[in-house]
């Protein structure tokens, strides 16, 4: 058995989670899909509920004062999320349903405008079909050409192999700043730099690191950039785009209708300025002050004690899942974080998972929304997923979970 010294107490955390707290109705549940979603500690339940029992109004419509503090609590969402990331200014930060709707905004507002036929789209192997189906599509409504920048055998990308692909015609690289399958995390600020040489503008998506690790969009210099609220701790139905500011004004509307216009006449009408011209209808409001307290709660931890900490953890458990026999895991060994893609003998994910799930324990199986990866890899995997309120102890458990896996299915040792 492996021993090491940690950084943070992950029980000490888990005291903030409702779901981790004995209850007739719950499991004592070891939690390993946090890649698909988090769990909520009581701050950001405590504060959805505030809003919903003493501040339900819509925003930037009424002229009572209930309406005046929902205003005010959904603004400083956004100013909070803007610091959060380091944004220039908070008008550079744009509130949608999740990330897949933030980068589809980015694909239909930006792309249908200035994508022309003949350009192209760089996207990695890698991607999440939320970076990647938008692309697609554009790519076939435009006339424009999707470029796609494999992978190497270890499951990481090379800078020399996109110097390769990008051209006067490239438009855009899409990329994610961590493989929600193999883990790694990509060099995203030298990607955008290499963008921005070749003329090309880039998009990251940051569903998940944005928990993980400092993320800092003016460091990084992208364009645009993506993430859901539900997969930091915080409410599901809330994302963010950010976008500088420039490309903001050029962008036209997504959606129209109420809150994005300024004035509408018959014979014309002026939009909004951003935010608010990519905001239509009535917004994510108690979201939005969900994802307030979630960005709190990360940083009463602290971003580079999260990072640090899960860091070892990800060690710990790499070690760990070396001494299953039969195991195969996908990614790199370094420059990764806790998210494992793995097979076992010739055990289907599916029934793997479902003996895990007789253990209390809580994994992902199947091809993960990344179809061209996972054919990449010969199909699909079980994924386990680590979070700060995981621990040494819950991996010990899915190690014994795993050899006794392989005992069911008649593999001896």
């Amino acid at each position: 058995m492996m021993t090491t010294r940690f950084t943070l107490d992950a029980r000490e955390i888990r005291q903030q989670f409702p779901f981790f707290q004995p209850h007739p109705e719950m499991r004592n549940l070891i939690y390993l899909d946090n890649a698909a979603t988090t769990q909520k500690p009581y701050a950001v339940i405590e504060a959805v509920s505030n809003f919903w029992a003493y501040h339900n109004a819509n925003v930037h419509r009424g002229g009572h004062g209930v309406g005046a503090k929902a205003s005010e609590l959904y603004e400083a969402a956004r100013g909070r999320v803007a610091r959060f990331i380091n944004a220039r200014e908070t008008a550079e930060i744009v509130f949608t349903r999740g990330t897949t709707e933030s980068i589809n905004l980015v694909a239909s507002s930006w792309g249908e405008t200035f994508v022309q036929p003949g350009d192209e789209l760089i996207v990695t192997e890698m991607e999440h079909h939320a970076n990647l189906l938008p692309w697609m599509r554009l790519a076939e409504k435009r006339g424009a050409r999707l470029v796609v920048w494999h992978i190497t055998d270890s499951g990481t990308l090379e800078l020399d192999q996109l110097r390769k692909l990008l051209s006067e015609r490239t438009r855009l690289v899409a990329v994610s700043h961590i493989s929600n399958v193999l883990g790694v995390i990509n060099p995203v600020a030298e990607i955008c730099r290499m963008a921005h040489e070749a003329g090309a503008l880039c998009l990251v998506d940051a569903a998940q690191s944005i928990a993980h690790m400092p993320v800092d969009v003016q460091a990084i210099d992208c364009d645009f950039l993506a993430f859901s609220g539900h997969k930091a701790y915080g409410p599901t139905g809330i994302g963010v785009l950010y976008a500088k500011r420039a490309l903001l004004e050029e962008m036209p509307p997504y959606h129209v209708g109420g809150g994005m216009v300024q004035t509408v006449h018959w014979d014309r009408l002026r939009w909004a300025e951003p935010p608010a011209k990519f905001e239509a209808g009535t917004p994510p409001i108690g979201e939005a002050v969900g994802l307030h307290a979630a960005l709190d709660f990360i940083d009463s931890i602290g971003r580079e004690a999260i990072a640090a900490y899960e860091h070892e953890l990800t060690g710990y458990t790499l070690a760990r899942l070396q001494e299953v026999p039969g195991l195969r895991l996908y990614g790199p060994r370094e420059g990764r974080t806790g998210i494992f893609a793995f097979t076992l003998e010739d055990i289907h994910p599916h029934d793997i998972a479902t003996v895990l799930d007789s253990r209390d324990i809580a994994v992902r199986a199947g091809l993960h929304c990344a179809h061209p990866l996972s054919e990449r890899l010969g199909g699909p995997t079980a994924r386990a997923s680590l979070a700060i309120y995981n621990d040494t102890d819950h991996i010990d458990a899915l190690i014994d979970a795993l050899h006794y896996t392989r005992k069911v299915f008649g593999y001896a040792g």
